[in-house]
C-alpha cells in the first residue's frame, strides 16, 4: 500500500506540474544563453548615431533618459551603465551603445519575441503571489525526486543499491561547477 501512495504521489505531482516543468527547462535554456543572443527579442531597426558625450562623471539616469529623447525614444528607461569604454542605455524596447571617446554607436529597436519572452519572464517574475507558488513548486519538486527514488522498493535499481551513487554524482557535478566556476 505504502508503494502505491508513493507511486501515486508521483505520477500525480508530475502531471500537475509538467507544463511549468518543461517551461522552466525552456526558459532556463534560453536565459543560459542570454548573454551571447537576446532570445527574449528581436531586432527591428539598428541606426548608427555621433553625440558628443560629457565626462563620466557628469552622467545620470536623468542625462541618458533625456539623451534617449533626443534621439526620438519615448519608451521608459529601465538601467544605463558605462563599462569598459561604453556606455550603455537600456530601455523597454531599445538598446543604445555608445563609444566613450569617439562619441559613435548605435540604436537598436527590438520587439519582445512571443512565447518565448513571456516563458522567460517565470525566471524574473517577483509578484509575492508567483514567489509563493514557486516556493511550492519547489517541494515539490523535491517530493518527486524523492519518491522517484523510492518508487523501486526491490531487485538491484533500487535507491539503495545503485540508486545513491547516481544522487552523489549529481550533487557533486553541479558544485564542481560551482567552485571551478567562481
Amino acid at each position: 500500500m505504502k508503494q502505491q501512495k508513493i507511486r501515486g504521489l508521483h505520477r500525480d505531482l508530475g502531471y500537475f506540474y509538467i507544463g511549468l516543468i518543461i517551461s522552466f527547462a525552456f526558459s532556463g535554456i534560453l536565459m543560459n544563453h542570454r548573454e551571447s543572443w537576446h532570445p527574449e527579442k528581436y531586432t527591428i531597426e539598428t541606426k548608427s548615431i555621433e553625440v558628443k558625450l560629457p565626462s563620466e562623471e557628469l552622467i545620470s539616469e536623468k542625462y541618458a533618459e533625456s539623451l534617449g529623447k533626443e534621439f526620438g525614444i519615448d519608451d521608459k528607461i529601465r538601467r544605463h551603465s558605462i563599462k569598459k569604454g561604453t556606455f550603455k542605455i537600456s530601455f523597454e524596447n531599445h538598446d543604445v551603445e555608445i563609444d566613450m571617446a569617439s562619441g559613435k554607436g548605435e540604436i537598436v529597436a527590438f520587439k519582445k519575441t512571443p512565447i518565448i519572452s513571456q516563458a522567460m519572464k517565470l525566471h524574473k517574475n517577483t509578484s509575492e503571489w508567483w514567489i509563493y507558488y514557486s516556493d511550492i513548486f519547489g517541494i515539490s519538486l523535491i517530493l518527486i525526486a524523492v519518491t522517484g527514488a523510492l518508487m523501486i522498493p526491490y531487485g538491484k535499481f533500487t535507491f539503495k543499491q545503485r540508486g545513491w551513487k547516481l544522487a552523489i554524482a549529481g550533487v557533486v557535478f553541479p558544485l564542481l561547477f560551482l567552485f571551478l566556476l567562481s
